[in-house]
């Protein structure tokens, strides 16, 4: 894998401040995000928009998983490919993408998976599908679950915010390493998804305070 390092320090500065003026992110739960090791984010999908908007405001360099065909778009694939994006086959088995994570997660990154393997129509996190959870418990790495809420609102030049909620990283380690263990893990993956999910909506409404703490 090209180390994506240099890409992701120019990228946070000709993607990320445009990002920023856009959607006018809010991050909260920052310092809940280990600095240093494998991890993988479990995050909800509502807009083209939530990949740079958390690109930017995590502490870490992501390798995002994408669908395979935006990798094929000319030009679009190698920019991708720069910033260490993973290659996956919706709706398929496909053993060299989850090498791919299993790789990226063992050797000290953080892979960025958005759970339910599309964007979510409905303005809510959708069903959460077990390529997290098994990154996870194959790589020995904590699950940090990310909910993304506001960009179900915005649009080009509306400006509306949008919110970023880092959860308490989860360990699933004394689950097995099989379809039992991962469908176990993706239900508590989803659940606190939505606990974070259902939080910023309260604080985007006015009825929580920006200073209070997400739930865990």
């Amino acid at each position: 894998m090209t180390d994506s390092r240099l890409a992701w320090a120019l990228g946070r500065r000709y993607m990320g401040w445009p990002a920023k003026l856009a959607a006018r992110p809010h991050a909260f739960g920052v310092d809940r995000v280990p600095r240093t090791g494998g991890l993988v984010y479990a995050i909800n999908h509502l807009h083209w928009i939530d990949i740079p908007i958390v690109g930017v405001m995590s502490p870490r360099n992501i390798d995002f998983v994408a669908k395979v065909e935006a990798m094929r778009v000319p030009g679009v694939g190698k920019f991708l490919e720069w910033h260490g994006t993973i290659a996956v086959r919706r709706g398929e088995s496909d053993r060299v993408a989850v090498r791919k994570m299993l790789e990226s997660a063992r050797a000290g990154r953080a892979v960025g998976l958005f759970v339910e393997g599309t964007r979510q129509k409905t303005g809510r996190p959708g069903t959460a599908q077990p390529g997290a959870a098994m990154v996870a418990i194959q790589a020995d790495v904590p699950v940090v679950p990310v909910a993304v809420y506001g960009t179900q609102f915005w649009k080009i030049g509306n400006f509306k915010p949008s919110y970023i909620v880092f959860g308490k990283p989860v360990w699933f380690d004394e689950l097995p390493k099989n379809g039992r263990g991962y469908r176990e893990a993706t239900v508590e993956i989803e659940r606190r998804i939505n606990v974070l999910f259902d939080w910023a909506a309260e604080v985007y409404a006015g009825r929580r305070p920006q200073t209070e703490a997400p739930p865990l």
